[in-house]
Order: C-alpha cells, then sequence, then structure tokens
C-alpha cells in the first residue's frame, strides 16, 4: 500500500473513531443519568472535546509512526542499492585489472577484490570475488622457460637479444606465479580470520578443481564452517599447503584426484 493511501485510511479511521468515542461518551452519560438534565454543561462537553480530540492526537501519532517506519525502509533500501551499484562499479574495475597484461596492475586487481570480498554488503556479492579469484587460478599459465642453455643444441652460443628476449620470459614467469602465491595466501590468511569480524570467507565455498599448487597455502589454525572446499585434481608442485591445527565444522574438504605431496594435515 503506498504512503498516500495508508495515511488517507489512517486519517478517516482516526476521524470515524473520534466521533463513535465523542457519541458514545454523550449516550453512555445520558443513559446513566449522571446529570439531572439531558442537557450536557459547557464544562462536560468542552471535556469530552478534549478526549476525542486526544484520541485523535493519539491516531495522528500513530499514523506518523507508520510513516517514519515506511520511510526508514524506503532508506534502507535505497542505501543497500547504493551499497550494490558502488560494489559492481569496482568489481568490474577489479576484474579489469586481473586481465592486463601487466603483473602489477593484475596484482593490484587481486587485493582489490580480495578487498570488496570483505566489503561484500551481501554473502553472494562475496562468494562472486571469491570465485573470481578461484577462477584466476583455475586457467592456464606459462610454464617456467628455465635456463638458457649455453651453448646452445646447435653448439652456437646465444645472442644478446636472445639472452634478453629468455630473461624477459624468466620476469614474467616469476611476476605472474607471485600473484598467484598472494592470491593463496589471501586464502589462507581470510579463513583464519574470526567468523564475526566481518572480514571472515568462513562459510564461502573455494572450487580450487585442477589447480596447480605451487607455493605455500597456509591454512594452520583456520576454521571451516560451512561451506566446501575442492581440491580436486589439484596438483602439488614444488609447494605445499598446512592443515595443521585446522578446525571443520560442517564443512567438506575434497582432493579426489590430487597429485604430488599429501598435504600437511593435523586438522580437527
Amino acid at each position: 500500500m503506498s504512503i498516500r493511501k495508508a495515511l488517507t485510511l489512517a486519517l478517516v479511521a482516526a476521524a470515524l473513531v473520534a466521533g463513535g468515542v465523542f457519541y458514545g461518551l454523550v449516550v453512555l452519560l445520558d443513559f446513566k443519568e449522571i446529570e439531572s438534565t439531558t442537557q450536557l454543561d459547557a464544562k462536560t462537553l468542552f471535556d469530552l472535546m478534549k478526549l476525542s480530540f486526544g484520541v485523535v492526537a493519539g491516531a495522528g501519532a500513530l499514523v506518523a509512526l507508520v510513516v517514519a517506519y515506511r520511510r526508514q525502509r524506503v532508506d534502507e533500501v535505497g542505501a543497500h542499492r547504493e551499497a550494490t551499484r558502488l560494489h559492481t562499479e569496482r568489481f568490474s574495475q577489479a576484474v579489469d585489472k586481473l586481465g592486463s597484461d601487466s603483473p602489477a596492475v593484475r596484482l593490484g586487481g587481486v587485493h582489490a577484490l580480495a578487498g570488496l570480498a570483505d566489503d561484500a554488503p551481501t554473502q553472494d556479492l562475496r562468494q562472486t570475488c571469491i570465485d573470481v579469484l578461484c577462477a584466476y587460478l583455475r586457467l592456464p599459465f606459462p610454464a617456467d622457460p628455465g635456463d638458457l642453455s649455453d651453448p646452445l643444441p646447435d653448439g652456437t652460443s646465444p645472442t644478446a637479444e636472445r639472452r634478453d628476449a629468455h630473461q624477459d620470459k624468466k620476469d614474467r614467469y616469476r611476476a605472474l606465479r607471485e600473484v598467484r602465491h598472494t592470491i593463496l595466501r589471501l586464502i589462507g590468511d581470510h579463513y583464519r580470520i574470526p567468523k564475526d569480524a566481518g572480514r571472515s570467507w568462513q562459510g564461502c565455498n573455494l572450487d580450487l578443481t585442477g589447480v596447480t599448487i605451487d607455493g605455500r597455502m597456509d591454512f594452520n589454525g583456520a576454521v571451516f564452517s560451512g561451506g566446501t572446499v575442492s581440491f580436486d585434481n589439484a596438483r602439488f608442485s614444488g609447494g605445499t599447503v598446512s592443515f595443521q591445527s585446522a578446525r571443520f565444522s560442517g564443512s567438506d574438504v575434497s582432493f579426489m584426484g590430487a597429485m604430488g605431496p599429501v598435504p600437511s594435515t593435523g586438522f580437527q
């Protein structure tokens, strides 16, 4: 019901109630014959009018309360809509950074998405940010170019241009690897934050299916309360995942088809 219609009905109802109260009191006084005459004196009539207007004032206060409540609800909906709009804008900017050719810009996008997950107005929006970070880890990434052999297979020494190009490949590989390791570190850190702190990712899902873990992922002391964590078909290559002193309460962790060293456990 619109505010105008609700206000009109409330005023009409208040007027009817006030008139009914006034009429009822008049009839009641006449029926009880409190006065010896059927006519009301001015003082009694004035008291009855004050009582009627008091009822009207109470009804008006009730209407004002309804209007204030509706206004508060409208303000809350508007604030939530604005927060969602701002979150969407920041989310788009952060995702664009993840697709940048510059590893430094990608690293900024990772931190921006993690901050958005912390500040998300709803759990669904937080989960979306986490899903994007996990999806980045699942994307193909360039292999380590290794060291340039000297001499080359044809017996010649590499030229300076070839050495520089190979070094650029190594630097880019290390930079992109640092972006991936930062995501792994942020995930572990957020699962150690208490759930009531507001920035915790406890209760969210982690889809790390097929991810190559080539760095340390520290879940020491982490708490998994709700949600699912999937390491299915993950490849542990040169990195470790530690669950020492981790606690699981209503959460499932799967390592189906995972390859490489078994993660360090000791969880509860």
